[in-house]
């Protein structure tokens, strides 16, 4: 594989990375339509339309906080602008998302903002029926049904106590979600013939189809390399997660689109493979096979002690 060090990102992109344009292009007429047209006569479909054009829209958001499909920042960020899935500011995705990329803090229960796992001494003082929650939630049954909900009561609380604390970084990105969500609020309200109770379940949809791609993207592991999965999808969900199912590739090369990750993971696969110790699943459908009803991993980080999971 081309050394990490000597790969450049710019030999693969192009000024205007015309594929993410196409998809982004795709998924506001999908949603659009959905909410609608589709929605006057079916609302069962414009349901499962908006939760996969919802999930696509947070695949791009990935796309522009990485510098897709522009160089400038705040093009990215203008394209995918409106909060089609509501409750995550886009600025706050984009730095909690950035310090999860600091691979050596991978999976730490407070290093890592995107991590599953608890401190073990916080987890054994918990009341039994929060375990218990916590246990059906690291089920791919629980993840996809609970996940969502436990997820943002954890985010939306982290964010309150940041505010209070005075960061005013965290406050700015509430500020600048409000005109995003007030966007889709008003074509909901005024253009769309979609009930809000449908286009809420189609949010919630497509919340929970994200916690199927980061149920077992990572585990927990002393070696650095191996703690990042890869998953060989080739089919609907590799295009709604815009290949980031591939996610040990993303996290060594954060900066290559999404339509070269497979290009590149296949001219390396060997040495992918080598560096997180065949960490890898075909395909979703094999995760629901061996997880929908057992959990992959322990609640309690297996090897945190107190900052030395690192």
């Amino acid at each position: 594989m081309t050394n990490r060090r000597n790969f450049r990102v710019s030999e693969l992109t192009r000024r205007a990375e015309w594929p993410t344009l196409l998809v982004l292009a795709l998924t506001y007429l999908l949603w659009g339509g959905a909410t609608v047209w589709v929605a006057d006569w079916s609302v069962p479909l414009a349901v499962v339309i908006c939760t996969l054009a919802g999930t696509q829209h947070s695949s791009l958001q990935h796309e522009a906080l990485h510098g897709h499909p522009f160089r400038i920042p705040a093009l990215n960020a203008a394209l995918v602008f409106p909060a089609l899935t509501l409750f995550v500011p886009y600025q706050r995705f984009r730095d909690t998302h950035l310090a999860h990329h600091q691979d050596e803090a991978l999976t730490d229960p407070y290093d890592d903002p995107e991590t599953n796992y608890l401190d073990p001494d916080m987890w054994i003082r918990m009341p039994a029926w929060r375990q218990g929650v916590y246990r059906l939630n690291n089920t791919l049954a629980g993840r996809l049904l609970l996940g969502p909900s436990l997820g943002l009561i954890a985010f939306l609380r982290s964010e309150a106590r940041l505010i209070r604390a005075g960061d005013h970084r965290v406050l700015i990105g509430w500020i600048w979600h409000l005109p995003a969500v007030a966007i889709v609020l008003w074509w909901m309200i005024v253009v769309a013939g979609m009930p809000i109770w449908a286009w809420a379940l189609s949010v919630y949809g497509s919340l929970s189809l994200l916690k199927l791609r980061t149920y077992l993207e990572h585990q927990a592991h002393d070696r650095t390399l191996a703690r990042t999965a890869i998953v060989e999808e080739r089919g609907l969900f590799a295009l709604l997660f815009l290949n980031n199912n591939l996610h040990a590739v993303h996290h060594m090369y954060p900066g290559v689109p999404w339509y070269v990750l497979p290009a590149v993971y296949h001219s390396g696969k060997a040495d992918v493979l080598a560096g997180n110790l065949g960490y890898r699943y075909r395909t979703y459908s094999e995760i629901f096979r061996k997880h929908l009803f057992r959990a992959k991993d322990p609640v309690p980080h297996p090897i945190y002690r107190h900052g030395q999971s690192r």
